[in-house]
C-alpha cells in the first residue's frame, strides 16, 4: 500500500513539472504560463530551455513510479526544483499572479515530494 502511495505522489509531482513543458512552443504559450511578455530572443530561449528541463524531471519523476531504484534520485531532483523556486519566489516578494500559480503548484509538489520521501524511508526500514 505504501509503495502504491509513493508511485502516486510522484506521478501528481511529475505532472506538476511536465505542466511547464508547453512553454518550448515559444513566447505565446510563455506568456500564457508565466503572464509574461518574452520579447528578449535570449530570455526565449533560457525559458524554452527551462520548459525542456522541467519536462525531463517530469518524466523522470513519472517514471520513478514504476522503478523504486529510481526513487530516491527523482526524489532529490523534485525536491531540489521545488524548493529552489520557493525560496527564489519567497525572497522576492511581489510577484504576478501567475506566478503565484506556479508557487501553489510547487507547495502542492513539495507537499507530496515530502510525503513520498517520509513513505520511502519508512518502507525501507521496514525492508
Amino acid at each position: 500500500m505504501l509503495t502504491k502511495t509513493i508511485s502516486a505522489l510522484l506521478i501528481i509531482a511529475g505532472i506538476i513539472h511536465l505542466l511547464p513543458v508547453t512553454g518550448v512552443l515559444g513566447a505565446e504559450r510563455l506568456a500564457a504560463l508565466y503572464g509574461l511578455a518574452v520579447q528578449e530572443p535570449n530570455l526565449l530561449i533560457l525559458l524554452r530551455s527551462r520548459a525542456v528541463l522541467f519536462g525531463l524531471l517530469g518524466a523522470l519523476l513519472i517514471y520513478a513510479a514504476w522503478r523504486p531504484a529510481l526513487q530516491p534520485i527523482a526524489l532529490l531532483g523534485g525536491l531540489v526544483s521545488v524548493l529552489t523556486f520557493l525560496l527564489l519566489a519567497y525572497s522576492s516578494p511581489g510577484y504576478s499572479d501567475a506566478l503565484r500559480r506556479v508557487v501553489i503548484a510547487d507547495w502542492v509538489a513539495l507537499a507530496c515530494l515530502l510525503i513520498a520521501l517520509t513513505l520511502y524511508f519508512i518502507t525501507r526500514a521496514k525492508a
